[in-house]
């Protein structure tokens, strides 16, 4: 390296925006300092200075600290350049309130002996950044005028009724994979450990997974991944949205299927363990919903592959129930039922999930005494 380059350091913060009925919205972070070696680890980042914005903190102490945590290729600048995932803390060093991770770090650590593993399927909506209108759909109302899409004669902007979109492929079905492309690609060049991409069932919306990996490190790497699609977006002319329902209608919504494991499930006679777990996720099913996203009531209704927000499902004693059956809470795969171990499936977490607190929900129940929220 050249010793009068300089390396920049981007930071990847998540911050609360906004707490209130509806739920925690987060927004990110990106501030991006320069140095003049290249770092190895987190720790070497130096990332431990001040953040100041109006939603994290008010009055006197408005600094806050950034801890680095994880260290990432950045495949925008490229290498030897940086990403790296920081920790929110306050001037006295505690947790701030939006950092969540800290939650998850603290059952990850007493919940080690379970060995958990998770693969999570975010599922999200690409827009088209001038028309706040779905990628690739006819050409919409203007904004002052989509009105008149409730009357079924004036509808305008919609594409034929889904059912062939799913995992498509030509220009009729599939809308923005150059984006989704570029993306894969830039998560494998950050390390970031993205297993799989696909179309979904509404056009223009898509999928990728993430792991399988242990708890901080899932929850991290979903992060990064969302991160670089969002700053991938810029150079499309397209955004993504995380909305679980995107479109009202008969149009699916937007999830984060959660896949959960641990040692016990990946041995022989798991699937008995797993079954166990059902029973212990459906008496904590509403402390779940409450961090499993924001306006999840609206993808959450018994239609489109989904169970309805206020049942829990399978119910008591009916575990069996669960194997391959998408419209459940939690889905027993059948490949995991004939092979008798493997993993869980949770499909009630929306797209705009924390993975902070849906892992930390995850664990406490599973391996613990029960998540209290």
């Amino acid at each position: 390296m050249n010793n009068n380059q300089s390396i920049v350091i981007t930071a990847v913060v998540i911050l609360l925006l906004v707490l209130g009925v509806a739920g925690i919205w987060y927004v990110m972070n990106s501030p991006s300092p320069s140095v003049s070696y290249a770092p190895e680890t987190a720790n070497d980042t130096n990332q431990n200075n001040t953040q100041n914005t109006a939603e994290q903190a008010k009055g006197n102490f408005s600094d806050c600290l950034l801890v680095p945590v994880a260290l990432f290729t950045d495949p925008i600048r490229g290498a030897p350049n940086v990403l790296v995932m920081c920790e929110v803390m306050n001037p006295d060093g505690t947790p701030h309130v939006s950092n969540t991770r800290a939650k998850l770090r603290q059952a990850t650590e007493k919940h080690s002996k379970n060995e958990p593993l998770f693969g999570i399927e975010q599922e999200y909506t690409l827009y088209d950044g001038l028309n706040d209108w779905p990628f690739g759909w006819p050409k919409p109302w203007p904004k002052w005028l989509r009105w008149l899409n409730h009357f079924p004669l004036l509808r305008k902007g919609y594409p034929p009724p889904q059912g062939r979109y799913y995992c498509g492929i030509g220009y009729d079905e599939v809308h923005g994979r150059p984006l989704i492309e570029a993306h894969t690609k830039a998560c494998r060049e950050a390390n970031v450990l993205i297993c799989g991409t696909n179309a979904e069932v509404m056009p223009a919306q898509w999928e990728f997974q993430i792991g399988p990996l242990g708890p901080l490190e899932a929850a991290d790497h979903l992060w990064v991944a969302r991160w670089l699609l969002y700053r991938l977006g810029e150079d499309f002319g397209a955004y993504a949205k995380l909305d679980p329902k995107p479109m009202s209608g008969d149009w699916n919504g937007a999830g984060a299927h959660t896949n959960f494991s641990t040692k016990a499930m990946r041995e022989d006679g798991g699937l008995k363990i797993i079954k166990a777990a059902c029973e212990k996720l459906g008496r904590f099913h509403k402390e779940h919903i409450a961090v499993y996203g924001a306006d999840n009531n609206k993808r959450l209704t018994g239609k489109h592959e989904t169970c309805d927000i206020n049942t829990f499902r399978p119910e008591p004693g009916k575990a069996d129930e669960a194997v391959g059956n998408r419209g459940f809470s939690i889905r027993i795969p059948t490949p995991v039922a004939n092979a008798g171990k493997g993993y869980l499936e949770d499909r009630r977490p929306a797209a705009n999930m924390d993975p902070y607190l849906v892992l930390t929900a995850l664990l406490e129940t599973v391996c613990g005494d029960g998540f209290q929220g």
